[in-house]
């Protein structure tokens, strides 16, 4: 796989080593910030024939590549996606897939067309841990599902905002629950059962005045398999992050996840024995994503986690702020929703 990156900022390093590890072949990066991908390079020890372009078009013009990792701001993702599969050119897309729906329905559209795959780097996904909770959903280990319930408690600065202008911002962030809090929201949808009925949530901006978006959501969740579900994403926890757990409650098994991405099974217990967590082997993280993306390529099938899945994510965010806004409970589907609808929420900041 010739392999390509755009974007060399805080998860760049995590898309190189995955490319390293399933052997890919580095030809190009790309970065806006010439300084900035100079001192990536040195980081990441880059070969001299790995060439450095700032417009992500040109290298796409002259560089023969099969897969590009698009790593750059969150507002940015949606467009670079498009160019580079009209140019014939696979792509993984950091979360989130998009900040609006119009431009996520844009990037399935465009894969479906040109025949380019699309896979959204929701990669705690593959952890032995939640694969678990996934083959004993499947295999009806829970019985009926009662309800379940997600936090995210986590700390984020001034420090952290002021690394990246663009952070916090509606236009180009997306807020906690778009950035912080999106692996934990898709994992916790995907395992409920997936389809939602109803939304109801509250945002609000607490401690952080120099912000424009929430640094904190609750909300409830109406699955249309009939479970309830309960989302706490929060960077509001003194005096650093604190925990990210995930409960799932059936009338024949109960388990939480834990650990610093949901990586551990902290409990499980089911009516009849026999489901395991296996221990972690083989590649993980965004290594698995790539690995997963070479063999959807291989084998003419979708990535295990393609645009549709990114835009399900996304679409249960901002359901919880159209219900937070409007006050009231929000129906799925969305036919059309943006994270730029929200501004002005909250008066004592930014806004």
């Amino acid at each position: 796989m010739n392999y390509a990156l755009i974007g060399c900022g805080r998860i760049s390093a995590n898309h190189i080593k995955a490319a390293r590890e399933n052997q890919w072949n580095i030809v190009a990066i790309c970065d806006v910030f010439e300084e900035g991908m100079k001192i990536f390079r040195c980081q990441q020890e880059l070969k001299s024939d790995v060439k450095s372009y700032r417009d992500y078009r040109e290298m796409l013009a002259e560089e023969k590549i099969d897969v590009v990792s698009i790593a750059v701001k969150s507002g940015l993702h949606a467009q670079i996606a498009l160019d580079c599969m009209k140019a014939g050119v696979h792509i993984i897309i950091e979360k989130p897939l998009a900040l609006s729906l119009k431009e996520a329905d844009a990037v399935i559209a465009c894969s479906n067309e040109t025949g380019m795959k699309a896979a959204v780097c929701h990669q705690n996904r593959f952890y032995p841990s939640v694969q678990f909770v996934k083959r004993a959903m499947e295999k009806g280990k829970f019985g009926k599902l009662s309800h379940g319930a997600m936090h995210v408690r986590w700390n984020r600065g001034e420090a952290y905002y002021q690394e990246a202008t663009w952070r916090g911002t509606w236009q180009e962030d997306g807020g906690t629950m778009m950035n912080q809090c999106i692996h934990s929201i898709d994992i916790f949808r995907w395992l409920m059962g997936g389809e939602i009925e109803e939304v109801f949530g509250y945002t609000a901006r607490q401690l952080h005045p120099y912000i424009e978006t929430e640094d904190v959501a609750l909300a409830v969740i109406k699955f249309q398999n009939g479970a309830i579900g309960t989302i706490e994403a929060s960077v509001n926890v003194y005096p650093k992050n604190l925990e990210e757990t995930l409960y799932l409650f059936g009338e024949k098994g109960t388990v939480k996840l834990g650990g610093k991405s949901l990586n551990t099974v902290e409990h499980a217990l089911f009516e009849k024995a026999g489901e395991q967590a296996e221990p972690a082997q083989g590649l993980m993280g965004h290594s698995a994503v790539f690995a997963d993306m070479k063999e959807a390529i291989e084998q003419s099938r979708a990535p295990y986690i393609d645009a549709r899945e990114g835009r399900a994510a996304i679409e249960l965010i901002l359901a919880i702020h159209q219900s937070a806004k409007e006050k009231r409970p929000v129906q799925l589907p969305l036919s059309e929703a943006k994270v730029t609808d929200f501004r002005g929420m909250f008066k004592n900041g930014t806004d």
